[in-house]
């Protein structure tokens, strides 16, 4: 597949605007929105107390990722493997310490996830009381090295295509990212039990969409999608995006779907994404992160550190 691909969002964490009103008949006329209005003003309020908590948590999360591998250098050249070679594919597991912050030698206070290996494919990378200490002072670092280092590991381990901050995508609908959005029409849907209002939704510029790394190339994305909202109270479900751009003669594209639940602290997190990196329609790589209930840090977690733990060693790729 060529050189490793990593795509990444920036949301932006809405800290100074804790107090403010919900959004305003002004931006409630926005295209779309005259219907959905009091839905997304649930939704701008979930997506604030996120941004206020999800910093002070901290979850397991587990990764399984599903790759299409290259074709070998051998064909052979008779029988019917000459015609028709079988897709291989790849299945890796991954367990992380998970959890939310920003980058500290940044002046924006974008939020961003970090992570911390504990275990591959059910080999032990490290113990949970490692990988939680790692994750602190990660968290506390004054630079974003450790957090490049996080996700050097991943790339260690022979992951391709990795995706990561999309479980931070409720954030694109608090106030303050209000500004950045444009809205469709809305329509009533089915997800389990619930009737739902779903919007589509589309950024007005890349300030705070996906940023994708192939080799040294970055490329700046904005995103679009379908935002999913209960039709009683507006709480949010469901949050669909995709990026979609022509590379070289080929449709490549990015989507994925984050769904949420309310943690037991009061505020919404993910429960589960689902991302696809497709190429000329082939789904190339899909990502499915689940992520366990989460804890505070002050209550659930107890998190202590004195010293700054020698990075494990990447085990060997199978």
């Amino acid at each position: 597949m060529g050189a490793m691909r990593l795509a990444f969002m920036a949301f932006l964490a809405p800290l100074a605007l804790a107090g403010q009103a919900s959004p305003s008949a002004a931006a409630l006329a926005k295209p779309g929105l005259e219907a959905a209005g009091p839905q997304l003003a649930r939704v701008a309020e979930e997506a604030d107390a996120m941004a206020q908590n999800i910093t002070k948590t901290l979850t397991i999360e587990t990764l399984e990722q599903r790759s299409v591998l290259p074709p070998l250098r051998f064909r052979p050249r008779v029988g019917a493997a000459a015609t028709a070679l079988a897709v291989r594919s790849t299945v890796r597991q991954i367990v992380s310490e998970y959890s939310v912050g920003t980058l500290r030698d940044a002046d924006s206070g974008d939020l961003h996830e970090f992570r911390q290996v504990i275990s591959a494919d059910g080999h032990p990378v490290q113990t949970e009381e490692n990988a939680r200490r790692a994750l602190s002072l990660g968290l506390q670092s004054p630079s974003d090295r450790t957090r490049k280092r996080m996700l050097e590991q991943l790339t260690q381990l022979g992951l391709v295509d990795i995706a990561t901050d999309y479980g931070l995508i409720l954030l694109e609908f608090t106030r303050r990212g209000w500004q950045n959005l444009q809205f469709g029409p809305s329509e009533q849907a089915r997800l389990g039990t619930d009737t739902a209002v779903v919007l589509t939704w589309k950024q007005l510029s890349t300030a705070s969409g996906e940023l994708e790394f192939h080799g040294r190339r970055a490329l700046h994305q904005s995103l679009q999608g379908r935002l999913w909202m209960r039709k009683s109270d507006g709480l949010p479900l469901r949050v669909e995006a995709w990026a979609e751009v022509v590379d070289a003669g080929r449709t490549v594209r990015d989507q994925a779907s984050v769904d949420y639940v309310m943690s037991s602290h009061g505020f919404l997190a993910p429960v589960s994404v689902v991302h696809r990196h497709l190429v000329d329609g082939q789904v190339m790589t899909e990502n499915l992160y689940r992520y366990q209930p989460f804890k505070m840090f002050s209550a659930d977690a107890e998190i202590k550190f004195t010293e700054t733990p020698e990075p494990p060693p990447a085990p060997a790729k199978p």
